[in-house]
């Protein structure tokens, strides 16, 4: 008995699609994924690093412009918050949550500042509602710190 090669002509093309797009979109979308998540670690570590520079440097002029510890403080947060938001917006990460604290005095010569930035990686091509129903973020957070130079006012 002789079979018909020629009832099987396309078949291997078939399959060659069905298999390429079984495996291929998963595989594309674990790239996609593992990239905005290194994104999301990039911008922690660098918006951590700009929030605690800052932070000093904003707190030292504030204090040598005659303001009060607490007053520096204050600007000193501000200058941390807007720093991280920039940096992490130049990743493509909408928004960074920043603590900052000091290592002894806060501004005082030989000091430091540390500044740990938590930031939301959404994970791509989920609608909105399956975001609404499930966490489907990953968070990432990183730890930075600034010293305060031996000058301060």
């Amino acid at each position: 008995m002789r079979r018909d090669l020629r009832a099987e002509d396309g078949a291997a093309a078939v399959e060659l699609v069905a298999l390429t797009l079984v495996l291929l979109v998963p595989l594309l979308y674990l790239v996609v994924s593992v990239s905005r998540v290194q994104a999301g670690a990039y911008a922690a570590e660098a918006a951590a690093y700009s929030a605690a520079r800052a932070a000093v440097v904003a707190g030292l002029d504030s204090l040598d412009s005659g303001a009060t510890p607490e007053s520096a403080l204050a600007q000193s947060r501000a200058a941390a918050d807007a720093a991280a938001a920039v940096t992490a917006e130049d990743f493509g990460i909408a928004s960074a949550e920043v603590e900052l604290g000091c290592d002894g005095t806060c501004l005082a010569a030989g000091s430091t500042v540390m500044a740990r930035v938590e930031v939301h990686v959404p994970l791509p091509g989920l609608p909105a509602l399956i975001r609404a129903a499930i966490p489907a973020r990953i968070t990432l957070d990183s730890t930075a710190s600034g010293p305060v130079d031996g000058y301060a006012p």
